[in-house]
């Protein structure tokens, strides 16, 4: 009996033992040092690391002075770590919290970059792959938060940056437009290949995708038998893309 109680006193004192080695030496960390060890962590490209104390100062120190800037490199590190819903939320957040924020034109930017770069994996850092082939849904959100971010501080440092990439997509979306109706006339629909088409030249003017879309307005209704919308698509198609091969394979079309 005496030994037993001796044995458990010793497994009473391992397993406080053990416990004690577990516990976390950040819980009794300021926050002024918890700050500096998740900047470090995420100058260092430690994001996980970063994520882990930026978290645990927002949850320990809410109100405190490194609050509001914590919580744009909080959202900075969940995009790096392509966590794309919760550096989203991150944004959306401290958007609501702080909008007199110096810096909250950064938080839209951030979350139209994080969009931007949703859904690109590590294969298309290798491979070349047609972007405007994909999902539109995160390219049109980008699209809207990057508009709205211009619209709100078109004089923001963010701003050039964030009109490049709404070229870029502006031109993907409208190229993918153009996906699909080349699809459609795959398919025999031609009403929606029209439709499609003409969606292109209506609603993205002056980007790449106008001559192809214009090339499918013709063919499509002239297999519909509508004459005067193909010559008009055709007559537009000749006055600004003169050598455009689609002209051809408009004129090769014959409707039995």
């Amino acid at each position: 009996m005496y030994r037993l109680l001796i044995l458990l006193v010793v497994l009473m004192s391992c397993g406080c033992s053990y416990f004690k080695d577990k516990e976390d030496p950040s819980e009794t960390w300021t926050a002024e040092r918890l700050y500096a060890e998740a900047k470090g962590a995420l100058d260092s490209g430690y994001y996980t690391k970063a994520i882990e104390h930026y978290e645990k100062l927002e949850t320990r120190f809410p109100f405190g002075i490194y609050a509001q800037q914590s919580m744009l490199d909080l959202a900075y590190a969940y995009y790096k770590n392509e966590d794309h819903d919760s550096a989203v939320a991150t944004c959306n957040r401290f958007i609501k919290l702080y909008p007199q924020n110096a810096h909250v034109d950064y938080a839209y930017y951030l979350k139209g970059l994080t969009n931007f770069n949703r859904g690109k994996g590590i294969a298309d850092r290798f491979i070349s792959i047609d972007s405007s082939q994909r999902d539109p849904g995160a390219a049109l959100q980008s699209f809207q938060d990057l508009s709205e971010m211009l619209k709100r501080f078109p004089e923001s440092e963010y701003a050039e940056d964030a009109r490049q990439r709404l070229t870029y997509l502006r031109n993907n979306l409208a190229q993918h437009e153009v996906h699909v109706a080349n699809y459609y006339m795959r398919r025999g629909a031609f009403v929606a290949a029209a439709n499609r088409a003409r969606y292109v030249v209506e609603n993205y003017p002056r980007t790449p995708a106008i001559p192809d879309a214009l090339v499918l307005m013709a063919k499509a209704y002239k297999v519909l038998e509508m004459n005067d919308l193909s010559q008009d698509a055709v007559r537009v198609l000749q006055l600004n893309y003169p050598n455009h091969p689609g002209l051809e394979e408009v004129q090769e079309i014959v409707v039995q």
